[in-house]
């Protein structure tokens, strides 16, 4: 098959075995909260940020709130994630800025939402795909390295590889393909020994394809 068909054939595989449900694994109750835990998700994992957001969204329960915190308490409180002394001073920052330019309200506009402090284009799609329900590409690790594997795309820059797979997948994908991506990425095609042998996108996969060839070639 050629490469066009390949890929539809990964999203159906992907569709059959993951379901067409959209689904968040950052847990949150509203824009501001989804805002933060993302941007405490990098360089850490979703079930740490939930750890950590559980009591944090108790003890500042608005954007005020967090605008006003004390900057080494702030620290203390998502000391956890990792990075936190610029977490700490971009969550204040971003949400000084939602206060003061935006009446506490998390902007849908990808160019408004990017301009906030520690707002990459990934935190930003996160926001349009899952709040406001905007076609948008999520590149984290998990999409960036099983994209490459399966060879839907070649790019390495995070911002070339969302607009190359603008291009490859459907629109109503968009979204499914960073959900459905980071489930086969935490479960089969792990960053450490992924398992080519299990996976149901093996025999497509050009990854797979080529350690089975390596391998046939060792053992001969």
């Amino acid at each position: 098959m050629n490469k066009k068909e390949r890929i539809k054939e990964i999203i159906d595989r992907l569709d059959k075995e993951y379901g067409t449900e959209y689904r968040c694994y950052l847990e949150h109750d509203n824009a501001w909260q989804l805002l933060i835990a993302t941007i405490l998700s990098a360089q850490c994992t979703d079930a740490r940020v939930n750890i950590v957001t559980k009591d944090l969204f108790k003890k500042y329960q608005t954007v005020e709130a967090f605008a006003n915190a004390d900057l080494k308490e702030l620290e203390q409180d998502i000391h956890s994630t990792g990075f936190y002394h610029n977490k700490a001073k971009n969550i204040i920052e971003c949400c000084k800025m939602l206060r003061d330019e935006y009446y506490g309200a998390v902007p849908s506009d990808i160019n408004e939402l990017i301009h906030l402090p520690g707002v990459g284009r990934k935190t930003a799609n996160v926001i349009r795909g899952n709040i406001y329900d905007i076609p948008s590409i999520v590149v984290d690790t998990h999409v960036k390295r099983i994209s490459n594997k399966l060879g839907v795309t070649k790019e390495s820059d995070p911002e070339k590889i969302e607009y190359d797979l603008m291009k490859k997948l459907p629109k109503d994908h968009w979204i499914l393909w960073n959900i459905h991506i980071i489930t086969l990425g935490r479960t089969i095609c792990k960053a450490v020994n992924p398992d080519c042998k299990g996976c149901f996108l093996s025999d497509v996969c050009p990854s797979a394809a080529s350690i089975k060839k390596t391998n046939t070639q060792d053992q001969s």
